[in-house]
């Protein structure tokens, strides 16, 4: 085994390079991976935020998110119950009804959630300038390829016996 390497296979952590991004591991099984993509896709991203402010009822979670199927916010809220984000709670009733709330973790996510918005909000006219001015970099790039491809074919029909 090499030096600094850990002997499980499923084990994220640095090994000896002083890199933070390794932490961020891109083996599938690593568990940092997982709950990150589960935190960070923009299903979970809505119901932590819808949860912010008071339990509710999965007819409005589903009325308040657009675009969300029936199928993926319930995949979505069992994940975010598995993970000990949000907590489920079933009332006798008839019909059953049934509240979703954040835990206690949950709410500690959704301040860091608000922190990543509000960094978004602040950058955002910067962010969309820096697209623009890619996006015109990249047609100019383009153009110009297709402008050389154009003039190696004209060198390479006139080569040809007969001019092409």
């Amino acid at each position: 085994m090499e030096d600094g390497t850990f002997e499980s296979l499923g084990h994220c952590a640095d090994t000896g390079v002083d890199d933070d991004v390794l932490q961020w591991d891109q083996r599938a099984d690593c568990e940092v991976r997982q709950i990150l993509d589960r935190v960070a896709d923009k299903w979970s991203l809505l119901v932590i935020a819808l949860l912010d402010k008071r339990s509710l009822r999965f007819t409005e979670l589903k009325r308040a998110i657009d675009g969300v199927s029936q199928r993926m916010l319930t995949r979505t809220l069992r994940q975010l119950e598995r993970d000990g984000l949000v907590s489920r709670t079933v009332h006798p009733t008839v019909p059953p009804r049934v509240d979703y709330a954040l835990t206690p973790m949950g709410a500690s996510l959704h301040s860091t959630i608000r922190a990543l918005v509000g960094w978004t909000e602040e950058h955002q006219n910067a962010i969309a300038a820096a697209r623009t001015a890619y996006d015109a970099r990249a047609a100019a790039e383009r153009e110009a390829a297709e402008r050389a491809a154009a003039g190696r074919d004209a060198v390479a029909r006139a080569a040809l016996p007969g001019g092409g």
